[in-house]
């Protein structure tokens, strides 16, 4: 444990000594902050409905931004061997940049609370959907980082980890989308593998364990395929 929390300090701080970040999360805000505010005062409706409506969308663009740097840039640079080294497990390495990555996206959502605070000023705020969104959309920025750390586990380019990133997260997104275009047979499956799908329930107040577990397996299961990865160097 106390490796992995060495890795996450390492990356966190190495975050906010680039630009990069400051610019993902301006954009986030300004694109959220626009379709959100304008919906609202269109609306003059009290929810955080639409806020929630976009967010898995501007993470599978925004996340693979964020997470295709974690380790091909250390492949690019030659750090990797070096860094690997070190008396730490590649779990350890994986899950320490997991971790990392995923407490800017925390920030990022904290810098968002200003948005119900506002929705608070035109009326009453529904607090138990709000709490629950936001807890959705950390796990669903969890199995988004997730993805990217595997998709930047298998270059040493950051581009072509992005693209990866990307293409993984919108299959999953545009997958629970089309469900009710597919046979009534593939429904439930592609219900099941939608990230947007779960998102959305969580998002209506319905803490359901099957939507929390669906987003703890595809972490785990994306971290575990970037710690093979990175483990089967030794066999090349």
């Amino acid at each position: 444990m106390r490796n992995t929390l060495a890795i996450a300090k390492r990356e966190f701080t190495s975050y906010f000594n680039s630009p990069i970040p400051f610019i993902l999360v301006a954009l986030f805000v300004a694109i959220s902050g626009f379709f959100f505010f304008r919906d609202l005062f269109l609306t003059r409706q009290a929810d955080m409905r639409r806020f929630f409506e976009l967010m898995p969308l501007l993470f599978c663009i925004l996340v693979p931004l964020l997470t295709m740097r974690l380790v091909a840039e250390e492949r690019r640079e030659g750090t990797l061997e070096l860094l690997l080294t070190m008396p730490i497990t590649d779990w350890q390495l994986v899950l320490g940049k997991f971790v990392a990555a995923l407490g800017v996206m925390a920030v990022l959502l904290a810098v968002t609370l200003a948005f119900p605070i506002t929705v608070t000023a035109i009326g009453p705020l529904d607090k138990g959907t709000t709490v629950a969104g936001y807890f959705g959309a950390l796990l669903m920025a969890g199995a988004y980082t997730a993805i990217g750390v595997m998709a930047s586990s298998f270059t040493r380019s950051q581009i072509v980890a992005a693209i990866v990133g990307f293409f993984i997260g919108f299959l999953l997104l545009i997958v629970g989308m089309v469900v009710s275009l597919v046979p009534p047979s593939l429904a439930p499956l592609f219900a099941a593998l939608g990230v947007g799908t779960h998102f959305n329930n969580i998002a209506r107040g319905v803490i359901d364990s099957r939507d929390v577990l669906y987003y703890v397996s595809m972490i785990f299961g994306c971290l575990l395929i970037a710690q093979t990865t990175l483990d089967s160097r030794r066999w090349r």
